[in-house]
């Protein structure tokens, strides 16, 4: 490799076994595009082997590596010519090229994009390594799972020796029938001889009759033998390890840290179907035999019949149950898997698990949906568009596994006949209605002709991307409850689900979309919300209305679109705090109030918002009464309005209080149990000094979040250095027994919430980094100099600069000022 270890030669090949939810991710990387997926899967080895990082330094080797680019191009296109290969990639390696051409002055940009695309693929790769390691440490293989596997291990190997020795069996029975065959007809062709010799020659013939008889019957109870053994195989292979496989997907489409790899599975596959292959070349080749030399009570006139239907329909068996779809039915830019919108492109791979070089590029696929689709009034009816049949290839799977990649369908909604929503007899919504794509193919070989069908799981199709929400409960439901991946009945009479069976799924949705799953104590205060307190949670269930239809006690909102917003924020804003375990998150203010009363003044925790639809999160701190009794308190729930324009860890480290004397002081010293607020939250701080500082563009001030203690409504003067229309408090304090303001209710904005009757919330502002105009203080509401010499402070950049208030930051009172260019 020249000169960069970081990627290998197998790179592109792990990523293609990765499970279904890191090839959505992967799906979504080259959804771009600068550099398409065509190009980096076929030209993998190629651009696994380069230096791109010296490239996108050194313009020399970057023009080399463009100019080679383009010739790899320009040979694999000759080869998509030479081989028959789709018009349409080849037209696409020729628009390919064109686009690259743009490189041409600066190579170097080029290698830069490679460089990225491939460091991506590097940080999927890590995240999928990581969940794999998390479900090893969680959930260690069972002896017998691995006793199952050494098993067929075995029995592949004596599948594979006895098919061996057949062959050699064979060999000898026809030689044995030679000889008999040609003193035979020796025999015949004599003249005149002596009765005594004719005895004895047809003496030898008997004895050579005989011997050929008992072979011929020890062949055909090896080839029964044999068959016993395959069919043994068959039945472990189809009933017990492909329905495990099937299990394994449905749990990691919706978020389970399950190897779904094929590799195992196809190898296992293409042995067997090998051997039966094999043998039945062994019965054609017992019927030419047969043709030469036969006898009255031939077993090969009796018993080979039986031993021909017996492999043919053990091959058909097989090769039904190898044809799969190996990647579900996903958008690039949806929730998750089998949640599909008309009119958007969406991507599926079928894969046949008997690998045949013969049969490359020859097997077609087509691609339908609804085969079988229920007869109900108000059942929506769907066209499947785009390149819907594609043959089945070993070029899009470096493993060599015979796939067909339909990267480009889309879903149209039949208008004819549909009779409308309104009226659906079963009553259900759109995002409860079930729908399967089907593909079909047909293998031909060696007299051998067997259709062979798959089915996606279970697909919710909507219309509106305010629809995904709902309809990726809806999967996650099916996907965690049914094991009949053809019941789209199934929302008719939901079963309800168990506790644990929850509890592990929700935990799965962070597992996935973090590196970092639900504990004990977070999975626990959930359950305590759906169930109240109980001694134990194992029995307790919930049925698919109060999941995802009926909205919870005191709010407007469900429980999954609750939950689900609060994935959402810790996705898009808090992941890195979140993996840390610095967030606690889910904990009761009953369990947060028992858990800080009882710790040094200013200890802290983070937990969840219950009120907010979206996600909100807050933090609560102890502070001791003169008396020396506990006060819990805590701000009104931050959102993802407020994250978007701030930094959480930000948020923590410069938030303040107005203390008595109006001295500002930021009461968050130490994040629960015990750890100095800095050593947890100091590598994420973002403010730095000089050129360094990310925010020197735009921020003329320091982002200090003060709380005045003793006033709501007053002005204060220091609120017009930031806005000339007075207080916009960013956020609210308040004790530990008020009830948290929700920005949802009535409509409020935070600021409008802070506002409303809820005495115990303070106002927070932000103080400049310039002093303020003593004519404009008040005596009352004097600040000291310290707080405006921080160092830690940035200076502005033009202090003569009007200040301007940016309209998506407005809700926050912040002083900004015009971005310098």
């Amino acid at each position: 490799m020249n000169g960069q270890s970081y990627y290998r030669m197998a790179q592109w090949e792990k990523l293609q076994c990765l499970d279904t939810l890191h090839l959505q991710k992967l799906d979504e990387l080259y959804s771009r595009e600068e550099f398409p997926m065509d190009v980096r899967h076929y030209l993998a080895p190629w651009i696994e082997n380069q230096d791109w990082v010296r490239a996108k330094q050194d313009p020399a080797v970057a023009s080399v590596l463009f100019q080679v680019l383009l010739e790899n191009m320009d040979n694999q296109h000759s080869r998509f010519v030479q081989e028959g290969e789709s018009f349409l990639l080849q037209r696409n390696f020729r628009r390919f090229k064109q686009n690259f051409q743009r490189y041409q002055e600066q190579p170097c940009n080029l290698a830069c994009v490679i460089q990225w695309f491939l460091g991506k693929e590097g940080e999927i790769l890590q995240s999928a390594e990581l969940a794999e390691q998390v479900q090893m440490l969680q959930v260690q293989p069972s002896t017998v799972e691995t006793d199952n596997q050494r098993n067929i291990e075995r029995k592949m190997a004596e599948l594979k020796k006895k098919a061996q020795d057949m062959e050699h069996r064979v060999k000898s029975l026809e030689e044995q029938q030679d000889e008999f065959d040609f003193k035979y007809k020796t025999r015949m062709m004599e003249g005149n001889i002596s009765e005594a010799e004719r005895a004895e020659q047809t003496k030898i013939l008997q004895y050579l009759l005989n011997r050929l008889d008992s072979f011929r019957k020890a062949l055909l109870m090896e080839m029964d033998s044999l068959l016993d053994i395959a069919e043994e195989l068959l039945t472990v292979l189809v009933r017990e390890e492909l329905v495990e496989w099937q299990r394994r997907q449905q749990k990691a489409c919706i978020g389970a840290p399950e190897n779904t790899c094929l590799n195992q599975l196809e190898t296992w596959f293409t042995v067997e179907a090998d051997c039966l292959f094999q043998l039945r070349k062994f019965l054609k080749k017992l019927d030419e035999l047969s043709e030469k030399v036969t006898y009255e009570r031939d077993p090969f006139k009796t018993k080979k019949p039986v031993l021909q239907k017996r492999v043919n329909d053990l091959l058909t068996t097989l090769l039904k149950s190898s044809f799969v779809v190996e990647t579900q039915p996903a958008m690039p830019q949806g929730k998750g898997p089998m949640v599909l919108r008309t009119n958007v492109q969406f991507s599926v791979r079928t894969r046949l698990l008997v690998k045949v070089p013969e049969l490359n590029h020859v097997m077609k696929v087509t691609v339908s949906i609804d085969r079988e689709a229920p007869q109900m009034k108000g059942y929506r009816r769907f066209n499947v568009l785009g390149n819907s049949s594609k043959a089945l290839n070993m070029a899009e799977s470096l493993s060599g596994g015979m796939v067909a990649d339909f990267r480009h369908l889309t879903l149209k909604e039949q208008k004819a006949g549909g009779g409308g929503k309104g009226v659906n007899d079963l009553s259900l919504s759109v995002t409860e209605e079930l729908h399967i794509i089907n593909f079909e193919t047909v293998f031909d070989l060696h007299e051998l002709r067997v259709t062979l069908e798959a089915s996606s799981l279970p697909v919710v199709i909507i219309s509106n991307s305010s629809q995904q929400q709902s309809a990726w409960g809806s999967v996650l439901w099916f996907n965690m409850l049914c094991s009949d991946p053809k019941n789209i009945g199934f929302f008719a009479s939901s079963p309800a689900a168990t506790w644990p069976q929850l509890g592990e799924m929700l935990s799965w949705q962070f597992l996935s979309t973090t590196k970092r799953g639900l504990d004990t104590n977070q999975l626990e205060m959930i359950a305590q919300k759906l169930f109240g307190k109980q001694q134990s949670y194992d029995t307790c269930r919930i049925p698919w209305a109060r999941f995802s239809k009926e909205t919870v006690p005191d709010t407007n909102f469900t429980f999954w679109a609750w939950f689900d917003g609060i994935l959402v924020l810790v996705k898009n804003y808090l992941e890195d705090l979140w993996n840390d375990g610095l967030i606690m998150g889910f904990v009761s203010k009953g369990r947060e109030k028992t858990l800080l009363k009882k710790k040094q003044m200013g200890t802290f925790l983070l937990r969840f918002s219950e009120s907010i639809k979206d996600g909100g999160i807050t933090f609560s701190w102890v502070e001791y009464f003169m008396d020396g009794k506990p006060n819990v308190r805590s701000v009104q729930p931050f959102t993802k309005v407020d994250l978007s324009q701030i930094p959480f860890s930000e948020i923590i480290r410069n938030f303040q209080i107005l203390e008595a004397e109006n001295v500002p002081e930021n009461p968050l010293k130490f994040l629960y149990p015990n750890i100095p607020k800095d050593e947890a939250f100091g590598k994420y701080y973002t403010v730095k000094e000089g050129a360094q500082n990310p925010y020197l563009k735009y921020i003329k001030t320091k982002l200090v979040f003060v709380s005045k203690e003793n006033t709501l409504e007053a002005k204060s003067p220091m609120n017009s250095l930031c806005d000339p229309e007075g207080t916009v408090p960013m956020n609210g304090l308040c004790d530990m027994h008020s009830n948290e303001a929700s920005a949802s209710d009535g409509g409020l904005s935070p600021s409008d919430a802070l506002m409303s009757d809820l005495p115990d919330f303070l106002p927070i502002d932000t103080v400049g980094d310039m002093a303020p105009d003593p004519d404009t203080l008040e005596p009352s509401l004097c600040i000291p100099d310290v707080l405006f010499n921080d160092p830690m402070m940035i200076s502005a950049l033009n202090s003569a600069e009007e200040h301007v208030s940016s309209p998506d930051l407005a809700p926050f009172g912040l002083a900004f000022s015009t971005p310098l260019y």
